[in-house]
């Protein structure tokens, strides 16, 4: 028997229609590429994304198509967010921090056919464009005004927008339609693309409002620090349009002094983003006399994307600015635990609350963890065993864009993270290790494979491993340690050189050390575990 409900697809035009009708004056504030600072609101966001949906229609843009962005934090960010995804096309997000090669394989392997670019990204646009055969249109976000030369002919947004009505209805169609791709860092090989749905994003959304996910309400005026290129901004766009927050996008500047211009000019009461990001706003609070953490209006504080370290959530903290970790991936939407405290937390003294909020979070409803020993067999939560890291649950990706690493989910539908982790009597997570030799700066990957095969190609390299050793800005980069070829000289700087050429430029080692040889296993691996251990007190010249 079934019940007698009715059957609405979740959609995330629907989300959008409920923050033009039930919170129509919430604001959007926005700082943008050309300088001022832009306010709007839920309403007339929406009329400008209906307009946008009018324009890529008549650029040819259809259900299914990948409409590509190379874009910061900003308004007209957020309508593509909105009418790309509402018409039934696909919001692709591009990571411009990525090596170009990186972006144009993504581009490419995606199918993208219109991009759209801020104007700070008009050189790499205009650098890439031949090798983007696929793009049939280019979209500057800008006004004519501010039209840039450098990525060569392009249609400007405003331009585009100015010229519907903003008459157009949302269509209805199947909730488990993809509604964004986002890439991976491509941590081993090529970047993998994660394909949400409508379904997974508004599920999504509702968990970040509930108390026990991130608490988002209409009381809100969230800064918006994490980019919305990077997991869909951790669902905050399509969360804050489901409960009328108001948001708050820093544009092109996350320095600590912007950061904490705008939190407080804007009275912001939420925020979310890396630990490098906070690194720099406490510096900036440090260096400037007469400010303290008290001055920042936050009652709350996510740290995301790699684990935060305990002085930074102490210096919050003491400072009256709550701090919550949330644990995810690319793979999970990518909340997939927060660490709130439970109630009988509250009797607890500050050090000893912190030690909870050390750690990783507890799985939020419709998520499901566990951890495996290397045979398999699935390992008690008792917070003293560790293990492999599974997840499954209705926003847990089952597979990669295009088939990319074959069949991804275990017999019983769970997906390996790839991260090593221990989880407690209460199901807290803390995370261990990793599985990969991947090391994580900034709350960005880097692939040590990658690394070692670009260096291997120097005359002077006969064998070489990248590690990660720790920092106290970026909490791990890169040291490359090195064999010459018999009879070879080579300097750090050389190498560093070579590599420059070939990866991104923040993926580059802090270091070089040479070595007389690698520790290998029987088989001729190289034991990266034995690596750190002799480098685990290497102080790196940028620490």
């Amino acid at each position: 028997m079934f019940g007698l409900m009715q059957d609405r697809p979740l959609l995330i035009s629907s989300l959008l229609e409920h923050a033009e009708t039930y919170h129509p004056g919430s604001e959007i504030v926005s700082a943008t590429c050309e300088g001022p600072v832009v306010r709007s609101t839920w309403k007339s966001l929406a009329l400008r994304a209906r307009k946008l949906a009018q324009a890529l229609q008549k650029l040819g843009v259809k259900p299914g198509d990948r409409v590509a962005t190379l874009a910061w934090n900003t308004h007209r960010h957020v309508e593509l967010y909105f009418a790309v995804s509402g018409m039934g096309a696909v919001l692709h997000t591009v990571n411009p921090r990525l090596f170009p090669e990186q972006i144009d394989y993504i581009v490419n392997h995606a199918g993208s056919t219109v991009l759209l670019f801020d104007i700070t990204f008009a050189k790499l646009v205009g650098d890439l464009r031949d090798r983007l055969p696929g793009v049939g249109h280019f979209v500057a976000l800008t006004d004519e005004a501010h039209m840039p030369a450098e990525a060569g002919p392009a249609l400007c947004y405003e331009t585009l927008l100015a010229a519907e009505e903003g008459v157009f209805d949302w269509p209805v169609f199947d909730e488990n339609t993809a509604s964004s791709l986002c890439y991976t860092s491509g941590t081993t090989g090529n970047p993998k693309g994660v394909l949400y749905s409508h379904r997974s994003s508004v599920l999504h959304s509702f968990m970040v409002c509930t108390v026990d996910g991130l608490a988002l309400s209409s009381a809100d005026t969230t800064l918006l620090v994490v980019p919305l290129f990077h997991v869909n901004a951790w669902g905050m766009p399509y969360a804050s349009a489901m409960c009328g927050a108001n948001l708050v996008l820093p544009g092109p500047k996350l320095d600590g002094e912007s950061v904490y211009k705008l939190a407080t000019a804007e009275t912001c009461t939420f925020t979310l983003g890396v630990p490098t990001v906070w690194l720099s706003l406490l510096q900036y609070i440090e260096n400037t006399p007469g400010l303290s953490v008290s001055d920042l209006p936050f009652t709350r504080l996510m740290i995301g994307g790699s684990a935060a370290p305990r002085a930074m959530i102490e210096t919050f903290e003491k400072g009256g600015v709550p701090v919550v970790q949330a644990w995810g991936m690319t793979e999970t939407s990518p909340v997939a635990a927060v660490g709130n405290l439970l109630p009988k937390h509250a009797a607890l003294s500050q050090e000893e609350q912190i030690d909870i909020k050390v750690r990783q979070g507890r799985a939020v409803y419709g998520v499901e963890l566990k951890i495996t020993d290397e045979e398999g067999a699935t390992l008690p939560h008792d917070g003293a065993r560790s293990g492999d890291l599974w997840v499954r649950g209705p926003w847990i990706t089952r597979g990669y864009f295009g088939g990319e690493g074959g069949e991804q989910l275990d017999a019983d539908g769970w997906f390996p993270t790839g991260d090593v982790a221990r989880i407690d009597t209460e199901g807290y997570v803390t995370l261990t290790d990793r599985s990969k030799d991947v090391i994580k700066s900034g709350g960005e990957w880097i692939s040590s494979i990658d690394l070692e095969n670009a260096v291997m190609g120097h005359a002077a390299v006969q064998q070489a491993a990248v590690i990660g050793v720790p920092h106290p800005k970026w909490q791990e980069r890169p040291l490359l340690v090195v064999v010459k070829k018999p009879g070879a000289e080579a300097e750090p700087k050389a190498l560093l050189d070579y590599l420059s050429e070939r990866v991104a430029r923040w993926w580059l080692p802090d270091d070089v050390v040479f070595v007389d040889a690698l520790p290998h296993t029987a088989t001729g691996k190289v034991q990266k575990l034995k690596l750190r251990e002799q480098f685990r007190d290497h102080v790196l010249p940028t620490a």
